[in-house]
């Protein structure tokens, strides 16, 4: 799902001045990100008291950092968090390198939070954001504190049929031919599409709520990039999927040390519910959250159960409140 962002990019302390019409909602602030080469927009929901420990939310293929402002909202009593726009996303730019591989993206994730000084941090990722978070979590532990994956995007020997068209554009020339054929559809109408594919009940979504993901939708697709940025992040997927040993997706995972969260949603049409129980035995020590009547995206569909589920994993592990702040928060 795609949604609205941000414009510009400053440092990492820098709130945005470069909003305009963009929505924010209520309670949360615009942060830009300078890296060399790499520039990141940043959504912030900054806590309601000082203390409580970072958490970064990474979104799915297609998504932004917006996928996460319900959640974030509930947890605000609980965690500092933040979330990007991954390179090519949200109003992230593409990247300098026009590196769009899940390995690039988490090497992303892991310069920003080195330079932010925000690790070890609750980390949270939807779809390609889980494979990335997985991939993060595994080659550097001591910045996770925790883990939480809703419908992350594992290797699957049988792929569902309804996701077979998000991975043929992996496939060269096939971006193209589906914008030639895509080009009659209005915002409205590929909106509609993407909803009925990523929820498990589309009248979940608010008037308001579509309304906005419809001018989101005219927005993306009027950038130069989205094609490049959707292609090439589908390939990344793919490529990632076929790598083995210590590299595979599967074997990483099993590296996670962090306690962890798993969400399924049982009318998933991108990652299939069956995937479940082989995840949960893959991350040691893992929790899993099944629910079905959600579908890809349940932090936005069920962001209430997806949070106490949370809240019941730091309690569990005794990975609440931090003592790396001080009491003025600032560490």
């Amino acid at each position: 799902m795609s949604s609205t962002e941000l414009p510009g990019v400053r440092s990492t302390a820098e709130l945005s001045s470069q909003v305009g019409a963009v929505r924010v909602a209520e309670g949360e602030q615009l942060r830009t990100v300078t890296l060399p080469g790499l520039e990141l927009a940043v959504r912030v929901r900054p806590p309601r008291r000082t203390g409580l420990p970072p958490a970064l939310f990474v979104h799915g293929l297609g998504g932004s950092s917006q996928n996460w402002s319900d959640l974030m909202a509930r947890l605000a009593d609980t965690v500092d968090g933040e979330a990007l726009d991954l390179p090519g996303f949200g109003w992230s730019p593409p990247p300098a390198d026009r590196d769009y591989s899940v390995t690039a993206f988490a090497r992303a994730v892991i310069r920003h939070l080195d330079a932010a000084g925000r690790g070890p941090v609750h980390l949270f990722g939807n779809s390609l954001g889980g494979a990335v978070s997985t991939r993060v979590a595994a080659v550097r532990p001591g910045l996770v504190s925790t883990l939480t994956l809703v419908s992350p995007a594992l290797p699957e020997l049988r792929v569902q049929k309804s996701a077979v068209p998000t991975a043929l554009l992996a496939v060269p020339g096939v971006a193209a031919l589906f914008n030639r054929l895509t080009q009659g559809l209005g915002a409205e109408q590929r909106t509609r599409g993407v909803t009925e594919l990523c929820y498990g009940d589309p009248s979940r979504v608010t008037p308001e709520g579509f309304r906005n993901a419809v001018e989101e939708m005219e927005r993306r697709m009027a950038l130069p990039y989205f094609w490049e940025a959707m292609t090439r992040s589908s390939r990344g997927i793919v490529d990632a999927y076929t790598l083995g040993g210590q590299h595979g997706l599967w074997r990483q995972a099993q590296r996670v040390l962090a306690p962890s969260l798993l969400v399924y949603g049982g009318r998933d049409q991108l990652v299939s519910y069956r995937m479940a129980h082989k995840a949960a035995a893959a991350y040691r020590g893992s929790r899993l959250l099944c629910l079905p009547e959600a579908g890809h995206v349940a932090m936005m569909e069920y962001p209430e159960v997806v949070a106490a589920a949370f809240r019941e994993l730091l309690s569990d592990t005794g990975t609440g409140e931090s003592d790396r702040y001080s009491e003025d928060g600032r560490g």
